[in-house]
């Protein structure tokens, strides 16, 4: 197997054929100690190493995140401070510890504690409960109808051009899904569903950053430049930007009512990241690695695959959406918890990405995923503002 991360797939191929089954580099990974590991005393003491180490660097990641806006403040990089959200921390963080524990040697000793699925996971079903689905409602047509048609449009493009580029079938799967959704978290939902690996999931997660944080402060001042409406502006930024944070950091700069329909917007998007994740299960199951003349997988083979945290999400939703219209305003505190729990565990996942990339496979993905996902936010900007203007033009919050 080589571990060219851009190759084309090929179902007969043997990378892909070690790839799909339960294998340490994937997302999809129950166990990343591998079988056979000695479970003695002192294995246990370096997963309590680990563990340490990876909390340590996620309690390091909430506090800078917390703290450098206040330390950049009045200072010329007082936005840029602002505008720095935690996957940036957690991931630069996992990086340096990643390089400080190899050079210490413990790396492989620690790995057992770098538990990425689990955080993952529980993340994104808490996630769930920021999906109120009555908000969602409310903005009924022109919302749904621009995340339907935004996310089908930037997504078959942004497919169609990594197989033209000659990148892996997964790797495809992962850049569509963040550039067309909600970036790092449907990323994170795609890669359990094609079950990438996690060298795929961390390139991707670090396009989704780089490309997000300039475009906290492009969008509003193109928006200003072209002359649009609040509600034109709100929708295109919340159509365009990729993580949640970073859309609400634009609106706000666009102003308050760009900001309210930017928000439903990306919630919209957001609300549909389930569904992508079972187009994907089932075209990979039954196209992408069905071997030539094999039995058509039955429904049990896709539930097998399914990623089943999805079902956690769309529940989370379903609750969250209950409590809040029985509880009234006074629910949104227990809300406010509910997702302050969900950031830590997504920060222990990008800590623990970061710790466990390896170089030489980044290097090995080259620039063509950039080239590919740098089209697809061009084609992004274009299809969304050509929808925005559309839908949006007429609208009142």
């Amino acid at each position: 197997m080589t571990a060219d991360a851009t190759r084309t797939g090929d179902p007969t191929d043997t990378a892909d054929t070690v790839e799909t089954a339960d294998t340490p580099d994937t997302v999809d990974t129950a166990d990343p100690t591998g079988p056979g590991v000695a479970r003695d005393g002192a294995f246990w003491a370096w997963t309590v190493l680990g563990l340490v180490i990876v909390v340590g660097l996620a309690a390091l990641t909430r506090y800078l995140e917390q703290n450098v806006p206040a330390w950049a403040e009045g200072t010329a990089i007082e936005d840029f401070g602002a505008a720095i959200e935690y996957p940036v921390y957690a991931i630069l963080l996992g990086l340096l510890g990643n390089v400080a524990v190899t050079l210490l040697g413990w790396r492989d000793r620690i790995a057992a504690a770098f538990r990425t699925e689990f955080f993952i996971k529980t993340g994104l079903v808490l996630l769930g409960a920021s999906i109120n689905l009555a908000v969602i409602a409310s903005a009924a047509g022109p919302a749904i109808a621009q995340a339907i048609l935004l996310i089908s449009g930037v997504f078959l493009f942004t497919w169609w051009l990594a197989g033209k580029f000659g990148l892996d079938d997964k790797l495809r799967a992962l850049l569509a899904a963040a550039v067309s959704i909600c970036g790092v978290s449907a990323a994170i939902a795609a890669a359990g569903a094609v079950r990438a690996r996690r060298e795929q999931l961390a390139y991707t997660a670090s396009l989704v950053i780089i490309f997000a944080l300039p475009s906290i402060f492009i969008l509003p001042w193109l928006a200003d430049v072209f002359g649009l409406s609040d509600a034109v502006a709100g929708a295109w930024i919340g159509g365009n930007i990729d993580t949640t944070a970073a859309v609400t950091a634009a609106g706000a700069l666009a102003g308050e009512e760009a900001l309210q329909i930017a928000s439903i917007v990306k919630v919209t998007q957001n609300a549909l990241m389930g569904v992508v994740a079972v187009a994907l299960t089932a075209y990979f199951t039954l196209r992408v690695e069905r071997r030539p003349g094999a039995a058509r997988p039955g429904l049990g083979e896709l539930w097998r695959r399914f990623p089943k945290f999805v079902l956690g999400f769309i529940a989370a939703s379903v609750i969250a959406t209950w409590y809040l219209d029985s509880a009234g305003a006074d629910g949104k505190a227990t809300i406010a918890i509910v997702n302050d729990l969900r950031v830590w565990f997504l920060i222990l996942a990008f800590v623990s990405i970061g710790l466990e990339v390896r170089v030489a496979s980044l290097r090995e993905a080259g620039w063509r995923p950039v080239a590919v996902f740098a089209s697809a936010t061009v084609f992004n900007l274009a299809l969304a503002l050509g929808l925005a203007s559309l839908l949006f033009r007429n609208f009142s919050a």
